[in-house]
């Protein structure tokens, strides 16, 4: 037997302290325990460990098979040994004896310091997962406190655990320092060699819906509807939103007096460029409006192939279509359609019927002229 009293008080103090409960250890030490029991004092024995708490010990217990003839003596025993333990055996009960070695303390120790801090990595995760989880889809406020060539580590509100904003979740073009004050989404936790960490970022599409939620009531409290969200971090985001009630302008309330509202939102961005478009569902009007903030003179669809055919004014070409394409390419995303944009002049062109080619019959003499006959038009 081992007499393990401060083993348990240390179990009783984790569990006041990290919230866990002792049991949760104790099961976990009792497997590691009997492998740890075999594999110092023999693989081939029937034996298990026992921790009993009220007692404060640790005890480990072989147990053998009674059987008329003995084949291995590691879990048999004789119906007549049996019988000098306990005059009522017979065979095939299972005879429970405690064979604790007097050496066994220091190898229970290391593997208890080695399954308690298992125990505790598993714990710690599951607590922050769950913690995250009833957090749901959440910003939060994290302190920066250091930062290394790639990622930036924060001391997030309300959460013990560090976050790590990585290169991928950074904003483009977004600067550091400690002790900036800065938002973040959550996303979820990661297990490193250096513990449990919380992964956040600043580029998702989470993000910005929760910005929105967070500064716009009509959103919060459901009377503007988000209906999706495209983004390309750091240079442009679309938003299409809907009201449902016809005394509210959805845009409007998005935008706010003197743009307000969008211009606080744009600044947590670092000036990433928000267009705020109105849901429809009539397609030709919010692939119209999704071009925002280009002007569009009209809109033919194909709805075997969802594609479409937009015309825009001359001027507006560029900005209809955007930096390497990006306007035209987060319309497309935000309404789920094909969009191909044309200038007026360029559709114009490309609708112009044929012209008849002129032919200049001058010099051509007499005994030519019959080389046309058998052309009845020339094109």
């Amino acid at each position: 037997m081992i007499n393990s009293k401060d083993f348990f008080i240390a179990l009783e103090l984790l569990e006041k302290e990290k919230k866990i409960n002792k049991e949760f250890f104790i099961s976990a030490l009792e497997t590691a325990l009997t492998s740890a029991y075999k594999k110092n004092f023999g693989e081939a024995k029937s034996a298990t460990v026992k921790l009993n708490p009220e007692k404060n010990t640790i005890k480990v217990y072989a147990y053998k098979t009674v059987v008329d003839e003995v084949e291995d003596p590691d879990k048999q025993i004789s119906l007549e040994d049996a019988k000098k333990i306990k005059a009522s055996y017979k065979v095939g009960d299972t005879i429970s004896e405690e064979v604790t070695p007097k050496s066994f303390g220091r190898i229970a120790a290391q593997t208890a310091k080695q399954v308690v801090m298992q125990k505790l990595r598993e714990a710690e995760r599951e607590n922050i997962s769950a913690e995250i989880s009833s957090k749901g889809d959440q910003i939060t406020t994290a302190i920066v406190r250091r930062m290394d060539a790639k990622n930036v580590y924060l001391e997030l509100s309300g959460i013990e655990v560090e976050g790590v904003l990585s290169e991928n979740d950074q904003i483009p073009g977004e600067k550091f320092a400690e002790g900036d004050r800065i938002k973040v989404y959550i996303k979820r936790v990661k297990e490193t060699t250096f513990g449990s960490q919380v992964q956040v970022s600043r580029t998702t599409v989470g993000f910005v819906k929760k910005l929105f939620e967070l500064e716009i009531p009509e959103i919060e409290n459901g009377d503007v509807e988000i209906k999706n969200i495209v983004r390309e971090a750091g240079f442009r985001t679309k938003i299409a939103v809907a009201s449902k009630s016809s005394t509210i302008d959805a845009v409007g309330v998005c935008i706010g007096n003197h743009g307000a509202r969008i211009n606080a939102i744009v600044e947590e961005l670092k000036g990433e460029k928000i267009d705020v478009v109105p849901w429809s569902e009539d397609v030709f009007e919010y692939i119209a409006s999704a071009l925002s903030p280009a002007e569009v003179i009209s809109v033919e669809i194909n709805e075997d192939e969802k594609s479409s055919k937009v015309i825009v004014p001359d001027n507006k070409l560029s900005l209809a279509i955007g930096k390497e394409g990006m306007n035209v390419r987060l319309a497309a995303k935000l309404t789920g359609w094909k969009i191909d944009v044309k200038s007026e002049s360029a559709a114009e062109k490309a609708e112009a019927p044929a012209q008849p080619k002129e032919v200049n019959f001058e010099g051509l003499q007499e005994d030519d002229a019959d080389i046309f006959d058998d052309l009845e038009t020339i094109d």
